[in-house]
């Protein structure tokens, strides 16, 4: 049973919220009244969910008093049996909504995908790879934009950087992190074995000013040097191209997708800074003990989250014991009941911690 008390003092925080959302003082300081937002929301989602909770205690209060009349005592007790099962349902839903917010879920988000294991198979699975989140996000209307690539001449990728422009891309692709499997007969493969290749994938939030991050530009190196690709007037022509590091933490990030060196180093420092930010997120997390999904693979084959099985059109996510066999539609861009289970995963691990505590 809920703690009811706790949820009303906490709704009780409501009203000054709304005062806040109107204060001149926090309309004009942006990052306040961003948080205010935040709580607002983080409020009004548990108000609604609290609201159902009582609404349907209140209903089998009712029907359980009509059980005494033998006219009504079957329609109740009907009655009763889906309200009962519909409570289990609206308690979960206020437990989710009382678990903290995370500020950075609704971020834009920055995806890496590297191949593995595997040679220029890896390599075209992470074009694979890269097409499947680009055709999730054109079904979703996020603007996907490339920082860095390093592309064969197979149409597959060594390595893609890229950002994913929309709201909550980061909390929707943050669980991809981790090393990917695949298991299909390659084009190049004349006696129809199936081989097995491996890419990585890691995902952060992009940085914004709520973040305060103070990077001077004594601790950045930066290198220019000319675009590669796959030919043109302007590829290996100009210092177009930009790789800046992080001296303090080693950290590399490097843009050659915009033809103006300017437009690169825009870029390419966000990309540093979304780097940072992510270093500095673990690093307070392992300190913390904190054990989430999100957690970054080798590429090798024996470091996986996911298999990608094509002769059996199954798709199998290791950390949720979760097996699909839709694989032909995912990959195409189908995302979204595997998205869904791994948010659903999470949010129940969230609450049995909560409730441990």
């Amino acid at each position: 049973m809920l703690d009811r008390e706790k949820i009303r003092n906490v709704l009780g925080r409501l009203p000054s919220v709304e005062t806040d959302l109107g204060d001149p003082a926090v309309l004009s300081d942006a990052k306040r009244y961003k948080a205010v937002l935040r709580d607002h929301a983080f409020l009004k989602r548990l108000e609604a969910a609290s609201a159902a909770y009582e609404k349907t205690l209140s209903d089998i209060a009712g029907s359980e008093e009509l059980l005494a009349d033998p006219d009504f005592k079957e329609d109740a007790e009907r009655e009763l049996e889906t309200l009962r099962a519909q409570l289990d349902d609206c308690e979960r839903r206020v437990l989710a909504a009382l678990l903290p917010p995370d500020p950075l879920e609704g971020r834009n988000a920055v995806m890496e995908i590297r191949a593995g294991t595997g040679g220029e198979e890896a390599a075209l699975f992470a074009g694979d790879l890269f097409r499947m989140y680009s055709r999730y996000c054109e079904s979703v209307g996020w603007k996907i934009s490339v920082m860095n690539s390093n592309e064969t001449t197979l149409d597959g990728y060594k390595e893609i950087v890229f950002s994913v422009a929309g709201d909550g891309a980061y909390g929707r692709f943050r669980f991809e992190s981790g090393g990917h499997r695949v298991q299909r007969v390659p084009e190049t493969e004349a006696q129809g074995r199936i081989h097995t290749s491996a890419a990585t994938v890691v995902v952060f939030p992009e940085a914004d000013e709520e973040d305060e991050l103070d990077i001077p530009d004594s601790d950045i190196r930066i290198d220019l040097f000319c675009a590669g690709g796959a030919g043109g007037q302007h590829v290996n022509k100009t210092e177009s191209a930009v790789r800046m590091t992080h001296l303090p933490t080693g950290i590399v990030a490097v843009c050659q997708d915009e033809r103006s060196q300017q437009r690169n180093r825009e870029k390419c420092f966000a990309t540093l800074k979304a780097r940072i930010l992510d270093f500095k997120r673990r690093e307070e997390e392992a300190k913390l003990g904190a054990d989430r999904l999100s957690l970054r693979g080798s590429g090798d084959r024996s470091e996986r989250i996911r298999t990608y099985n094509f002769p059996q059109n199954r798709l199998t996510d290791h950390r949720i014991d979760l097996t699909l066999y839709s694989l032909d539609r995912i990959i195409n861009g189908e995302m979204g009941p595997l998205l869904d289970a791994l948010a659903a995963h999470d949010l129940d691990d969230r609450i049995s911690r909560a409730l441990s505590r």
